[in-house]
């Protein structure tokens, strides 16, 4: 049994529930994953799937990686991920996962890269309140004393200064599925998953 799949977020809009109410929710195209490899505990050491995301032309890929593919189908991916699974026999090389796995009110985790925001300083990236801004005052966005004088005489690690903001991995966890459509490979989850628009996402049943 699979519990977890990779898509990509197409962006958010609002769904309106039986009762009227309105929800904001994400739209993710989930799947179909490719099954490329089977890998065993006798041979690897653990059991999982390799599945390939969003197609990708024969032609921008590595001749080591088109042997693969060849292996599976022939059909050439842009991702190739790992999904842990209790018994990989049942499952062919080839074989389309798709987003029918989920259904209506399950909860998901949904993992995958915050934007970017380039480099930041110390009030957007941390919140810091900044200095005066009155007349005279010259520290208006630094972050102030950063450390001690002679002891430690350094800066301690984990100081929040300025730095690169955003493009690492977050998960948000315990997003309820509010609409699956297998037809059209989307599944609806209610809030805010993290990415930009058509950036990868792992979902992932509780």
């Amino acid at each position: 049994m699979v519990n977890k799949l990779y898509g990509k977020k197409l962006g958010m809009t609002q769904y309106f529930l039986e009762e009227g109410r309105s929800v904001p929710v994400t739209v993710l195209e989930v799947g179909p994953c490719v099954v490329l490899q089977k890998k065993t505990r006798e041979k690897h050491g653990y059991d999982a799937l390799q599945v390939g995301y969003e197609p990708k032309k024969e032609g921008r890929v590595i001749k080591p990686l088109k042997g693969q593919f060849k292996a599976a189908g022939g059909r050439c991916f842009v991702h190739l991920r790992e999904i842990r699974v209790d018994d990989p026999e049942p499952f062919k090389l080839g074989e389309e996962l798709k987003s029918d796995i989920f259904s209506f009110g399950d909860l998901v985790h949904v993992s995958g890269l915050s934007k970017g925001r380039g480099f930041s300083g110390v009030m957007k990236r941390w919140g810091f309140s900044g200095g005066r801004k009155s007349h005279g005052s010259r520290s208006h966005r630094i972050p102030g004393s950063i450390g001690c004088s002679a002891t430690p005489g350094r800066v301690l690690k984990g100081k929040k200064l300025p730095g690169r903001m955003g493009n690492h991995r977050v998960t948000i966890k315990n997003l309820q599925v509010i609409e699956v459509r297998p037809e059209a490979d989307l599944v609806l989850v209610k809030g805010a998953v993290p990415g930009s628009r058509n950036s990868l996402v792992e979902i992932a049943k509780v």
